[in-house]
Order: structure tokens, then sequence, then C-alpha cells
């Protein structure tokens, strides 16, 4: 069993949606490439459609997951890549879809970081995961 600590120090804003400390003193670490918004057949989901998009994104992350004996429940940092040409009221999607699937009073360590385009540019959203069992 993992020995996962998750914590948000004082002297540090508290944070909404992710911690700011996950330390982890055992286990076996797994990282998990980027996922896009493709199918298990390679075609890309939701295009155009960001919401789609990230909900196809966490399916993925979920399959590759649960190919690696672990959860969301396991997931202690996610990063975020997001283009810049995503609508500001749409932006925040990510975080409705990602609480479908982590647990949000103990969420992961996360980076947001927004882009000018991934390597497709019908890709809206790219996030990538570390987890440890």
């Amino acid at each position: 069993m993992p020995n996962i600590r998750v914590s948000n120090p004082p002297q540090v804003h508290k944070p909404n949606g992710y911690s700011h400390i996950v330390e982890i003193t055992s286990g076996t670490m797994i990282y998990i490439s980027g996922q896009v918004a493709l199918d298990v057949s390679g075609n890309i989901v939701g295009q155009g459609d960001y919401r789609a998009q990230i909900q196809q994104v966490f399916r993925n992350l979920k399959a590759a997951l649960d190919s690696a004996g672990a959860s969301f429940h396991n997931v202690v940092k996610l990063n975020y890549y997001i283009v810049d040409t995503v609508e500001a009221s749409e932006f925040f999607a990510y975080r409705e879809v990602r609480d479908q699937y982590v647990d949000t009073a103990n969420p992961p360590a996360a980076t947001v970081i927004v882009i000018r385009r991934l390597f497709r540019p019908e890709f809206l959203i790219e996030i990538e995961a570390v987890a440890v069992v």
C-alpha cells in the first residue's frame, strides 16, 4: 500500500481543487504520458468541443490507470496543457470533469499551463498524470 500525504501549508494560500504538497514515502510511481481526445481507434473525439475533449481525456487517463493497476485515488499530480483559444467562460470546465474522477477532499497536486497550440491544431487540451501504487 502506498504511503501518500496530502497537505497545504498554512503559510500559502488555500488552493481550490488541488493540493500544494503531495508526499510519497513508499510505493511504485506511475507516469502517464499526456493524453489527448483520441478514442481507442485513434479518432478525435469532440473536434471543436472543449468539454467533450476533456471527457475523452479523462476516460483515456482512467484506462491508463486501470491498466497499471491504479485508480484516480492513486493520482498524485496532474499537468494540464490548455490552448489559448479556449473561451474564458469554458476554461474551468476541466475542473467539473476532473471532480467526477479525483478525491475532491484530497485532490492531487496540479499545474495548468496555457499554450498557443498542441501538436495537432484540433486538440484543445492535453493532460498527463503521475500516480503511486
